[in-house]
């Protein structure tokens, strides 16, 4: 019974549309207005404080609201732009997802420490490029940019030109990093000293 009334309830949050106009007005309004106010593109103004009654510069809240809001609503304006971040939030909450199951599984095997589990640094790396890609191809896809890449290159990935640059490429990289100065950081400055 509560599983069917919880379904009613996103039913109707659905015809009512909370997840075709509230959510993304309220996830593009909170993004845009955290980045003026990061940023600061607006400029400061002075405000005096009641607690040391000395004046400090704060963000023009009003404006970056403002224009937060205006945009949001320009976004949710646009079906196209909403179906994209339906699109593009749902597949990186999936990659979310899977970085947590990841994590959880090699923090079971791992060995405890004071601080807790966390992976090493070039790990870290590794999964940031990948994240990094896997976000890329979201974007692209969502977009239908994907599909014109994909057969662009598979138009020319069966001639033996492409073959051949991406042979030598490979080539040139194993080269680089076999021949690359291994030496620690603190012998380089030191022959750059002499």
């Amino acid at each position: 019974m509560a599983a069917s009334a919880f379904g009613g309830a996103i039913e109707f949050m659905q015809r009512v549309g909370v997840f075709d106009t509230v959510l993304p007005f309220l996830l593009v309004f909170t993004l845009v207005f955290a980045f003026l106010e990061k940023t600061k593109v607006l400029g400061t103004e002075p405000w005096r404080s009641d607690i040391d009654h000395k004046f400090h510069q704060v963000t023009r809240k009003n404006m970056n609201a403002m224009i937060a809001f205006v945009i949001a609503f320009f976004v949710v304006a646009s079906s196209q732009l909403v179906a994209l971040i339906s699109e593009l939030t749902s597949k990186i909450v999936l990659i979310m997802v899977l970085i947590l199951m990841f994590s959880m599984t090699v923090g079971v095997m791992s060995r405890e420490n004071k601080e807790g589990f966390e992976l090493p640094k070039g790990w870290i790396t590794l999964f940031t490029i990948i994240i990094f890609i896997a976000i890329t191809a979201i974007f692209l896809d969502a977009m239908g940019w994907l599909n014109i890449i994909y057969g662009f290159l598979d138009s020319f990935w069966g001639s033996e030109a492409t073959a051949s640059v991406i042979l030598i490429a490979i080539i040139i990289g194993i080269i680089f990093y076999i021949t690359k100065d291994n030496k620690p950081k603190e012998a380089k400055k030191e022959k750059k000293d002499d």
